[in-house]
């Protein structure tokens, strides 16, 4: 996914499409690892990068918003 399409998503949509990426990656490793041939195994590079720019995602957001506290405590001052 681009990280266009993925910063339109919510929080919790952005998190559940991190967890389901994940189980799908160890699902294809599982059945490497079984000697079941894997129809793409090139696919699980695609999934980690994936799953990066959605952590980076989250860290951005997680990030802004610490921010934004951070500038409205002052501004209370």
């Amino acid at each position: 996914m681009k990280a266009k399409e993925l910063r339109e998503l919510g929080a919790d949509e952005l998190a559940q499409k991190i967890i389901d990426t994940k189980k799908e990656m160890s699902k294809m490793r599982m059945r490497r690892a079984s000697g079941v041939t894997v129809e793409n195994y090139g696919k699980i590079r695609g999934m980690r990068r994936d799953v990066a720019r959605m952590l980076t995602i989250q860290s951005e957001r997680a990030a802004k918003a610490a921010k934004d506290a951070q500038a409205a405590q002052k501004e209370g001052k």
